[in-house]
């Protein structure tokens, strides 16, 4: 078999607009694509005629749009409800500051595997990532994917890729427009993952 490279371009969604700073893990909240500047930046490093998807969110789709807009690229992307950001569940759309303190502490002490009350841990969403992320490196094989997702969604793909440990995959700092890639090389005698860049700003 020839060898063959998959290149996946993961980029966290714009700003989100929440002025009250509520908890919003798998809310739809909506994005600020004000920044044209950093979006210009940012686009200028996406390749053109790749796979794009994001997960069901709007603040992932239309940060995609955005970008497709300045790269001349007009591929409907992919919608994946697995690549959503964390669920926090009955803590979703609240201030961190009403929450019980109860509930918080447990959260805090290990929160890769704790899980808020109806809500995901760190741990299920590596889980729910996983088959999605496998699954799309498949079918695009060879090519590049742009993903524009969330934060804790690009620390799930890297914990899948890489194997790394919940703790620590939740290390890594993913900032709003942040670009992290990765490179998934085939057809080799040890075919597997390389890091190429992490949070990238522009």
């Amino acid at each position: 078999m020839k060898s063959q490279t998959t290149r996946w371009w993961l980029v966290r969604h714009a700003p989100v607009l929440n002025p009250e700073r509520l908890v919003y893990g798998r809310s739809d909240m909506p994005v600020d694509l004000s920044d044209e500047k950093a979006l210009r930046a940012l686009a200028r490093h996406l390749p053109k005629d790749a796979g794009w998807v994001t997960s069901h969110l709007s603040r992932t789709l239309d940060t995609a749009l955005k970008l497709q807009e300045l790269i001349d690229e007009d591929v409907l992307p992919t919608r994946e409800t697995a690549l959503a950001e964390q669920h926090f569940g009955a803590w979703e759309l609240q201030h961190w500051n009403d929450l019980p303190k109860g509930e918080t502490t447990k959260f805090w002490t290990d929160f890769a595997r704790q899980h808020p009350p109806n809500g995901e841990s760190f741990s299920d969403v590596v889980a729910r990532v996983g088959p999605i992320f496998s699954r799309l490196n498949r079918y695009w094989a060879g090519r590049d994917i742009v993903a524009v997702i969330h934060g804790g969604t690009v620390r799930a793909v890297l914990a899948n890729a890489l194997g790394l440990s919940l703790e620590t995959a939740l290390s890594f700092h993913i900032d709003t427009l942040g670009l992290t890639r990765l490179e998934y090389i085939d057809g080799v005698d040890q075919p597997g993952w390389r890091v190429t860049a992490v949070n990238q700003r522009y």
